[in-house]
């Protein structure tokens, strides 16, 4: 397990700084250790059928993309809390050939829960936002509808968080870009040009989980209503830019330095998405725009926040709230799996056009993201974690697993 450690320190791997549509290229003349590993695991994809039984034979990684009809799959590998190695593969835009190089922006889709609850967990510890509060003591702009679910026990922070608040309305489909988009306000209550269900509580607070991506819209509006700012400065101000993630951004219109990199999305069939890709009004839900190499360099801050390592994006308190298990459910905001060596958090994302997973080990700071321009993208997801595991010699890293 330790190999992976000897001799980074004299690792000459250097990535050109690329632009969309060109391809990566490495100007090393002696192959380093990382990138020997690297090239195992594109040649180590193994089939994983729908019972999660490994087939006999490898192939690679082009190979299944075609197989699996995903034009474009980028990936970000770190250990010891740094990133090892990062690469775009296939294509972004099927129409002009643009192909996927480490800077191309994906939409992340659920994973933007963990992003917003990281957020959360900020303004709790500048005391701002209070966890275990009824939401509607602190919300302004928008009130949660009580009824009778809630006559004893009310949505909170933390319950939105867990899976929880009684809240329904799982997920969003997006608008096309020549839809009118509602407000946030829209989605919550519902409006004429809403495509999903108003979000009201269906069952009784804490009694037990139902994924509610409303509950998340919920969550957005209470910190925006708390700090009194828009949700995607909140980001930028406290977790993109002290984490130098310079290429995630919940805004739309995109900021113009990002819009050239963005990855259509594709449907099951491989056709492009009407107009590139959907929009997400639901950003704490659904909306942020990331690559791997983001993505990653979070789920490092997290751990060391959960180790209480330098470097941390929240208290180690925090941090370890959000990672411990709630009965019937699983962390406050992430996923977790496994125990010892193996305890893990996660998360999946899909979006129209869009599959993605982010993985990390609690103990020590490695992991893996994996981002997807595809319908199709969640089996494959399943088998690269597989596969990186195997070259790496890693515990498991899929959910469950």
């Amino acid at each position: 397990m330790n190999k992976i450690y000897f001799g980074l320190s004299v690792i000459a791997f250097t990535f050109l700084s690329c632009q969309p549509g060109k391809n990566i290229k490495s100007m090393d003349t002696v192959v380093p250790p990382t990138a020997s590993l690297r090239t195992q695991f594109e040649n180590n994809i193994i089939r994983i059928n729908e019972n999660g039984i490994s087939d006999s034979v490898a192939t690679t990684i082009e190979n299944r993309m075609k197989e699996l009809n995903i034009p474009g799959i980028s990936i970000a590998v770190f250990d010891n809390n740094e990133i090892l190695w990062a690469k775009g593969y296939g294509l972004k835009n099927k129409e002009n050939g643009e192909t996927v190089n480490e800077r191309i922006l994906f939409q992340a889709a659920s994973i933007s829960k963990p992003v917003a609850s990281v957020i959360a967990f900020k303004l709790m510890e500048q005391g701002k936002l209070k966890l275990d509060q009824d939401v509607n003591l602190q919300l302004r702009s928008w009130k949660v509808p009580e009824n009778k679910f809630t006559i004893k026990e009310k949505v909170t922070a933390s319950r939105i968080m867990s899976h929880t608040s009684g809240l329904g309305t799982s997920g969003f489909e997006g608008y096309n870009k020549k839809d009118s988009v509602p407000t946030l306000v829209q989605v919550l209550e519902g409006s004429s040009i809403t495509n999903s269900e108003p979000v009201r509580v269906i069952q009784i607070p804490g009694e037990s989980e139902y994924y509610s991506g409303g509950g998340m819209e919920v969550l957005q509006l209470l910190m925006e209503d708390v700090s009194e700012i828009k949700f995607p400065e909140l980001a930028e101000a406290l977790i993109f830019e002290p984490l130098k993630m310079e290429n995630s951004t919940f805004q739309y219109p995109l900021p113009e330095k990002l819009n050239d990199y963005t990855s259509n999305g594709f449907d099951s069939n491989g056709k492009t998405i009407d107009g590139g890709y959907h929009l997400y009004p639901e950003k704490a839900a659904a909306g942020l725009w990331t690559t791997p190499s983001d993505l990653a360099k979070f789920m490092i801050a997290l751990g060391k926040s959960y180790r209480g390592e330098k470097g941390g994006v929240l208290h180690q308190d925090s941090a370890q709230l959000m990672m411990k298990r709630v009965p019937g459910a699983g962390g406050t905001g992430i996923g977790i799996d496994g125990k010892g060596d193996a305890f893990r958090f996660r998360h999946t994302g899909g979006n129209a056009g869009f599959s993605c997973y982010a993985v990390s080990f609690a103990n020590v700071g490695r992991g893996v993201v994996i981002m997807t321009n595809s319908d199709n993208g969640f089996p494959m997801n399943h088998e690269i974690v597989r596969a990186v595991s195997e070259v790496y010699d890693w515990p498991p890293m899929w959910m469950r697993e």
